[in-house]
């Protein structure tokens, strides 16, 4: 072979997908929007996240803003809503807690304790099922503290260090995003949209450790693993290993619960890359591989993976080692479509709770799996 072939031969290699593409079958679905129980004087705003205990009930993270009072900018806004397993309203929970500015996540521990992760207080909260806070976690700024745009906030477009983030610091969040939970109630932070990392605490909430920095996956995504770009939502199996929505990298990366990195999944079934998105411009070089904004996985016998995108606004049901086995939706305004999902529940692998998060709603969708085509 001469040395020009050889030479060309490699460099195809060492930009090659690490993934084959995958041709996994839509699987049919029906959407109800009216699942909860709501009137005219409770339209949703932006809903970030919903979640479901064991007996049912329903929390959503609601966004409602304010329409008579600013300022527009940094305005606080967070809504917890409650509602029972027919979806009627039962009541709204955390009004005035301290640490509720901009919650970014809702999560029911095993034992019906809701957990709020707040990105903009940089707070991580438990509260019991009475409503009451039995546990916070991170620190709310003072008053007077700079706001973190003056601090920081990571690495720009294309790895720039335009506003160099600030170092961890132990026990304290910039921006968490997610919470989950293992066997033995060890509890992990996906820390987030600044400190981009992994934050473990023992079930008391004491310190135990974390992993993971800022950093970029590669053009396929299957680069430098324990680097994140918005580590976005964050689920546990029974197993214990920890799967993380490495969004802006556009993959998921597994890991043991000490934090050794285990794979890479990512979304790579094709698309329609001229489709434009329902919010931006369209990319120019759209890649092979999607970015998976939520992470669910299922109970029962056999465990699931859900996950989404934010275009082309699909949802995608996978085995746990990655393999996806279905996908159903896309981006847009009418019922089964999506504009930008921000929570997914998932109490059996044909039930979800989808937070709907642009399209102000939340959506119950039924999958007919044995249907899938």
């Amino acid at each position: 072979m001469k040395p020009s072939t050889m030479k060309a031969l490699i460099l195809a290699l060492m930009i090659a997908p690490a993934f084959a593409q995958q041709a996994p079958p839509k699987i049919p679905f029906d959407s109800d929007l009216k699942f909860l129980k709501l009137n005219y004087q409770m339209n949703l705003g932006e809903v970030l996240s919903v979640a479901i205990n064991s007996k049912g009930t329903v929390v959503v993270l609601n966004h409602p803003g304010s329409a008579s009072s600013g300022p527009l900018y940094g305005n606080a806004s967070t809504q917890l809503l409650e509602f029972d397993s027919t979806g009627k309203f039962v009541r709204e929970l955390g009004k005035g807690v301290y640490g509720l500015g901009y919650a970014h996540s809702v999560r029911f521990d095993k034992y019906d304790n809701l957990w709020v992760v707040d990105k903009g207080t940089h707070a991580a909260m438990r509260f019991d099922p009475a409503g009451m806070v039995t546990l916070n976690l991170g620190r709310r700024p003072e008053g007077p503290d700079e706001p973190d745009y003056y601090k920081g906030n990571g690495l720009g477009r294309g790895g720039v260090a335009i506003r160099p983030a600030l170092p961890h610091v132990d026990g304290n969040f910039r921006a968490p995003s997610d919470v989950a939970f293992d066997s033995d109630d060890n509890i992990y932070i996906s820390d987030g949209y600044i400190n981009s990392r992994v934050a473990k605490f023992d079930k008391h909430g004491n310190w135990v450790k974390s992993w993971g920095s800022r950093g970029f996956g590669g053009q396929h995504a299957n680069e430098n693993s324990s680097q994140f770009n918005t580590p976005h939502n964050i689920g546990i199996d029974r197993q214990n290993n920890v799967y993380v929505a490495d969004r802006g990298n556009r993959r998921i990366q597994v890991f043991d619960r000490d934090g050794k990195f285990l794979r890479f999944i990512v979304l790579n079934v094709p698309y329609d890359k001229t489709r434009h998105p329902v919010l931006g411009d369209a990319n120019p070089n759209p890649p092979d591989e999607t970015q998976p904004w939520t992470i669910c996985i299922t109970p029962g016998p056999t465990q699931y993976l859900f996950t989404s995108d934010q275009e082309p606004g699909r949802i995608y049901k996978l085995s746990l080692d990655g393999q996806i086995l279905g996908w159903l939706g896309e981006s847009g305004h009418e019922p089964g479509q999506f504009n930008w999902i921000h929570g997914i529940a998932c109490p059996s692998e044909n039930t979800l709770l989808v937070a709907d998060m642009n399209n102000w709603r939340v959506q119950r969708l039924t999958l007919h799996a044995d249907k899938a085509k």
